[in-house]
């Protein structure tokens, strides 16, 4: 998790973040509690430690991206990706957008290991000769 104190790389997803001015409800009201882990800083909220991207399909698509093929680690599946991304970023359907976004690539799709055992082969069945 990002510490409030910690430097964070300027890049250009954090940028986009900035120009977008939309945010959900849910996390206005986060924002306006005084208990709450949300809090602003230089236009970026943070949702318990972790930068909330707002509704913007070409920012999710761009940290979706990035983290699905990581030099250092290759393709990841649905769990490690949401690991990964977690770490560093919130928003509401997370979960549903990296699933959406694995089920979708195709490398990961024709690469994937079957578990399931191999169907056997079909007898016909012998018809019946009255009612």
């Amino acid at each position: 998790m990002i510490q409030r104190n910690q430097v964070v790389e300027e890049t250009t997803i954090l940028k986009e973040i900035r120009k977008n001015k939309t945010k959900e409800q849910e996390v206005c009201k986060e924002l306006e509690k005084e208990d709450s882990q949300s809090y602003k800083e230089n236009g970026i909220v943070y949702m318990d430690g972790r930068i909330y991207i707002p509704n913007n399909q070409k920012i999710k698509e761009r940290i979706l991206q990035e983290n699905h093929e990581p030099v250092n680690i290759g393709h990841s599946g649905q769990q490690r990706m949401m690991e990964l991304i977690k770490r560093n970023y919130w928003w509401p359907g997370i979960k549903t957008d990296v699933k959406k976004y694995v089920q979708g690539y195709f490398k990961c799709q024709q690469n994937k290991v079957q578990h399931m055992k191999k169907a056997g082969e079909l007898y016909p069945l012998k018809i019946p000769e009255g009612p």
